[in-house]
């Protein structure tokens, strides 16, 4: 049983140490890292851009998808 809880507190402590550490300091540098990689993944494609959500603190990159279908998002850069 001691084991056990060992095991579980040492993966909800990597957890929460990957969730915490893994994001931008800021939402200039999560805005500076979208639109990074949009340019070195996808040059000036027009189907791929990068937007703000102000409510999970987020940039995200998507891609357009024709046809009036909701947008792919590709990548989320968390701040």
């Amino acid at each position: 049983m001691k084991l056990f809880i060992s095991v579980v507190s040492l993966l909800l402590i990597a957890f929460c140490s990957y969730y915490f550490l893994s994001k931008y300091h800021s939402a200039f540098e999560a805005d500076q890292a979208c639109h990074a990689e949009k340019w070195n993944l996808y040059k000036e494609d027009s189907r791929f851009d990068c937007d703000h959500d102000l409510e999970t603190d987020q940039w995200i990159l998507f891609e357009i998808v024709p046809n009036h279908m909701p947008a792919k998002v590709v990548k989320r850069f968390r701040y």
